[in-house]
């Protein structure tokens, strides 16, 4: 039965890629309320499959791979609509945008060349996804209960955090490039 459980955080994760469409889509068509509930039970299920993995060590390959392509998917969705629609500054946007293709392709590029596994997350990636979801969370209830939450310092802490992250990451890249490097000579 035991083999069966460990799939559970690779489901949690397909689920919030299933529910990053209906969250944009209610979104658009201004239904935030709807839009807010399906996005806390995507941070949820965020939540909860690294919880689950990391508790009973359900770790596995394809949720290597799976859980931060469910994060990029939703993550990068919500900045979108939240730009197209001008909740956001449009520097946020490039930012956030930005910083997850060049980690996507840095983790592709160092996978195939360097065929070494699924890069794994560093503290600070960490941070700065839970963060962004904050900042999603607070936008999307600034905008459900027509409050005043979002100030531009918000917008620049959020873009710190991300460059921060961004430099963090290739710093890493580098580093275990020269690591490949040197155990080749």
């Amino acid at each position: 039965m035991r083999q069966y459980l460990i799939f559970i955080p690779n489901l949690l994760s397909l689920v919030r890629i299933i529910l990053a469409y209906p969250i944009l889509l209610y979104f658009y068509i201004e239904e935030y309320l709807i839009s807010l509930g399906l996005f806390l039970i995507a941070a949820l299920t965020d939540a909860l499959d690294g919880f689950l993995a990391r508790t009973f060590n359900w770790r596995t390959d394809l949720g290597k791979v799976l859980d931060p392509i469910a994060d990029k998917i939703l993550l990068i969705g919500m900045v979108s609509i939240f730009w197209i629609n001008g909740y956001i500054p449009s520097y946020v946007f490039f930012i956030l945008v930005f910083r997850d293709t060049v980690i996507l392709i840095g983790a592709a590029f160092h996978m195939t060349v360097y065929e070494v596994g699924s890069p794994k997350p560093n503290l600070l990636g960490k941070i700065t996804t839970f963060m962004q979801i904050i900042y999603f969370l607070s936008i999307l209830v600034e905008i459900v209960f027509t409050l005043n939450l979002m100030q531009p310092i918000y917008h620049l802490l959020i873009c710190t955090l991300c460059l921060l992250s961004l430099i963090s990451y290739t710093m890493n890249w580098l580093r275990q490039t020269n690591e490949l490097h040197s155990n080749e000579s």
